[in-house]
C-alpha cells in the first residue's frame, strides 16, 4: 500500500550544505562590494574633506546652512552667514559639502583634461 516510501533514495545531509556554500560565498562577496566597500569609501572622503577644512572656505552644513568658514578647531568650526555677519559654531560632523574645495577640484580636473587633449593633439601633429 505505501510502497512509494521504500523507493526514495537516502539523502546525504552534508551534500546540501556543500552545495549551498558557493552561493553563500557569492552573496557575501556581493554584499561586501555593493554595500560595505562604497560606504567605507564615502566615510574616508568625508573625513578627508573635514580634515582639509580651512578658513575662507564656502561650505554647506547637513542642515542646509551656507556660509564662509571663519575659524576651525579640532572638532568644531565657526561659519559666518549672510550680510549681517552672524557667526554660528558647528560640530565638525555637521559639515556636508565644501564648495570651495569642490570648485578647486573641478578646475584641476578641467586643466588636466585640457593638458591631455593638448598632448594628444601634439602627438597627432608629430605623426
Amino acid at each position: 500500500m505505501f510502497h512509494f516510501l521504500e523507493e526514495v533514495a537516502p539523502v546525504d545531509p552534508m551534500g546540501g550544505l556543500f552545495g549551498m556554500l558557493p552561493m553563500l560565498i557569492i552573496c557575501i562577496a556581493l554584499f561586501y562590494f555593493m554595500l560595505i566597500r562604497p560606504e567605507n569609501k564615502r566615510k574616508k572622503e568625508a573625513e578627508k574633506m573635514r580634515s582639509e577644512l580651512r578658513s575662507g572656505d564656502r561650505i554647506t552644513t547637513i542642515g542646509g546652512i551656507q556660509g564662509v568658514v571663519v575659524d576651525v578647531k579640532t572638532d568644531k568650526f565657526v561659519i559666518e552667514t549672510g550680510a549681517d555677519q552672524v557667526r554660528i559654531e558647528f560640530a565638525m560632523w555637521a559639515l556636508s559639502t565644501n564648495d570651495t574645495a569642490a570648485e578647486k577640484a573641478k578646475e584641476a580636473a578641467k586643466k588636466a583634461e585640457e593638458e591631455r587633449a593638448k598632448k594628444k593633439a601634439d602627438k597627432k601633429m608629430k605623426k
